[in-house]
């Protein structure tokens, strides 16, 4: 940059930090004036000095990476002073377990709905041979709607 844009207007860690806005600042790249939040946060949680040490040791190519990285982190502290990034790493693991769990279910609810709605492959069994002699109209494929079973039940019962 050049630094006629550093004299007219300060970067965001040497504006809070109260100082001068030399040409060769490790902060202006990566904390314009428009975001001074970003610098206070990362200040804040981390210090000035040690951003600026940091910077200086990092390779110019991952500066951007590094202070996103420190802005990310800072900000996640201050909301959850004691897990920071790990607390919103945990809360994104158990929403993924969560959303896995409603996918197999809704999957599973799916794959019922597709079975059931297939045509059958084999026909249906015959009735039994004791509803085949009487011949009420009505198919009966199930034990349970046996005409046959209905008169020994109601027999059976009366006589406990």
């Amino acid at each position: 940059m050049s630094s006629s844009s550093y004299s007219s207007s300060p970067c965001a860690a040497c504006k809070f930090l109260r100082r001068k806005c030399m040409p060769d600042c490790i902060f202006a790249p990566y904390f314009p004036p428009e975001e001074p939040q970003k610098f206070a946060n990362v200040h804040k949680i981390f210090g000035a000095s040690n951003v600026s040490k940091l910077l200086n040791e990092v390779p110019t190519f991952q500066r951007e990476d590094a202070v996103n990285s420190l802005a990310y982190e800072a900000e996640a502290r201050l909301k959850d002073p004691v897990y920071g990034c790990v607390g919103a790493i945990s809360v994104l693991q158990r929403q993924v377990i969560t959303l896995q769990r409603e996918l197999d279910a809704t999957n599973a609810n799916l794959f019922r709905y597709a079975y059931n709605e297939m045509p059958p492959l084999r026909p249906p069994p015959p009735p039994p041979p004791s509803a085949a002699g009487q011949s009420s109209g009505f198919y009966y494929p199930y034990q349970w709607n046996d005409p046959s079973d209905e008169d020994n039940e109601r027999s059976s019962g009366g006589n406990m």
